[in-house]
């Protein structure tokens, strides 16, 4: 995994830490501009990047609750193909959710699928039921009792 120098790395860090503050917020709109202008900062081969992985789904997330599906499913999908993003259950569960609202419930079946497996049932606690209710009609869940 390639880690940025620290004169990229720092200021990526703290635009995303004050996007991070203002999603936490529900500024949504003035958090995508701050992970917008870390995106800026990151180097043309970007994927090959820790800091990419971070910076796309914070990007991807915010687009998300802005309503930008398809932006927000693009923003995950680089995620993906970014270190640590393939196997990062939050990053599956939105791209899961986001090929869903897109009407692609193969794709969105293959993701969410893999944010079970990697997250467990806890990555569907804070999420609107209609994804899970999705999943379990697709595949056979084991019964949850406290462990995925």
């Amino acid at each position: 995994m390639s880690i940025l120098p620290s004169i990229l790395h720092e200021p990526i860090e703290a635009l995303c830490e004050q996007g991070d503050k203002l999603f936490e917020q529900g500024n949504y709109g003035a958090a995508l501009q701050k992970y917008q202008e870390a995106e800026t900062l990151l180097p043309s081969d970007r994927e090959r990047w820790e800091a990419t992985t971070w910076v796309m789904a914070a990007l991807g997330d915010a687009r998300f609750f802005l309503g930008d599906i398809e932006g927000a499913a693009e923003a995950f999908a680089t995620a993906q193909r970014c270190p640590n993003g393939l196997g990062n259950a939050f990053i599956h569960l939105r791209l899961g959710q986001c090929e869903l609202e897109l009407m692609r419930p193969e794709r969105a079946l293959e993701q969410l699928a893999e944010a079970y497996r990697q997250g467990g049932i806890e990555i569907f606690e804070d999420e609107e039921d209609k994804y899970l209710d999705f999943l379990k009609t697709r595949v056979d869940l084991p019964e949850f009792s406290g462990q995925a």
